[in-house]
């Protein structure tokens, strides 16, 4: 797997991919359906131009087929697995907690939004995320900041989120 293609890749845990796609078998199915159902009543009502819920049904159905298009590439791009293994490596996957430069710690998982944790969760594809995937305890990493700047962290621990 090339390098581009692993940072696109999403770590999600057995249950957060069934969870998703649960979800995107309901959207295509019976949701998608009824939609549809809805926009064509609205349609025997006669002039659109004046359908409240026409236009409503309608841009129920453009949230769902975004929707739909997101979890579809989620889905596709996902990498499903066992939490990583307790040897303290920041991963995806693992409760990392970090000392920033000003003393303040942060606990948090590297993992996808679609988890849903007990802690904070940041994207494994996130600047801090790359950066603290690989480093060990005591090890000091360097990300770059949204404004441009960058910021050095401490990884404290890494553990396996057990959720």
């Amino acid at each position: 797997m090339s390098t581009d293609a692993a940072q696109q890749a999403t770590w999600l845990t057995q249950e957060a991919y069934d969870r998703l796609s649960a979800e995107l078998q309901d959207a295509t199915g019976p949701r998608r359906a009824d939609i549809v159902s809805k926009i064509e009543a609205a349609r025997e009502e006669g002039d659109l131009k004046e359908n409240g819920g026409y236009h409503a049904a309608k841009d129920e159905q453009g949230k769902l087929e975004a929707r739909i298009r997101q979890l579809t590439q989620l889905l596709r791009d996902a990498k499903v697995g066992e939490a990583p293994a307790d040897n303290g490596v920041a991963a995806p996957g693992m409760v990392v907690e970090v000392r920033y430069e000003d003393g303040d710690t942060e606990q948090f998982l590297i993992g996808s939004r679609e988890d849903k944790a007990e802690v904070p969760v940041y994207s494994a594809n996130s600047p801090l995320g790359l950066a603290l995937t690989g480093a060990k305890a005591g090890d000091k990493v360097s990300y770059t900041l949204p404004n441009g700047g960058s910021m050095v962290v401490e990884l404290l621990s890494a553990e396996p989120y057990t959720g």
